[in-house]
């Protein structure tokens, strides 16, 4: 039976599967919650630590190879929990409608180290509808010749959107790379320039 008509069993699976979730929270057994959003560009995996959020991860990056890596670098107990996300989730929707300009919510940056994270950090500044170039990142963050890690820390971003790395253009002007493709970094500028 299809998922528009759900059996008593496909509801007693989500219910089990919802209370294993919250009884491995509970107990300190999890230690990444994730669950998928569907967006405008495309469909996003959101997965949180106790820390906050810990990875965002557009389709074409393949979700279950997102996940088995995060079982991998962050812990094993990794869980489909989408309540834990719920928060994330409803920040995301309020960002494609324009309703929000800036996210508020944990993250963890476990992910990225050294300069890689410097850059992170530095790109939650870059306000909504503005833009810097990978040289003034650079500049920013105290390395002025660092233009091209730069580029690499953002290309390795693990938070896309929710830490911007899409505001960063070439110096030129030009749109320079993206990790969720061109096509995403364009909608996402497009969407900041019209509120």
């Amino acid at each position: 039976m299809s998922d528009l008509f759900p059996t008593d069993d496909t509801l007693t699976l989500e219910r089990l599967r919802t209370r294993l979730a919250e009884d491995a929270a509970r107990d300190g057994l999890l230690d990444v919650a994730y669950r998928q959003v569907d967006s405008p560009v495309g469909p996003l995996l959101l997965a949180a630590t106790d820390r906050g959020l810990v990875r965002v991860a557009f389709a074409f990056e393949d979700h279950d190879r997102v996940l088995t890596d995060l079982a991998q670098r962050v812990g094993p107990r990794v869980l489909r929990a989408p309540a834990r996300l719920d928060a994330v989730a409803r920040q995301l929707e309020e960002y494609f409608d324009r309703s929000r300009t800036a996210f508020d919510v944990d993250v963890d940056l476990a992910l990225s180290h050294g300069f890689r994270r410097t850059v992170l950090e530095h790109l939650r500044t870059i306000g909504y509808g503005r833009t810097e170039s990978y040289a003034e990142v650079a500049g920013h963050v105290g390395n002025p010749r660092a233009v091209r890690a730069v580029g690499s820390a953002c290309a390795t971003n693990p938070l896309p959107i929710v830490v911007p790395c899409h505001r960063v253009l070439r110096s030129d002007g030009g749109i320079g790379g993206y990790l969720g493709g061109l096509p995403a970094k364009e909608l996402l500028l497009a969407l900041e320039r019209a509120a």
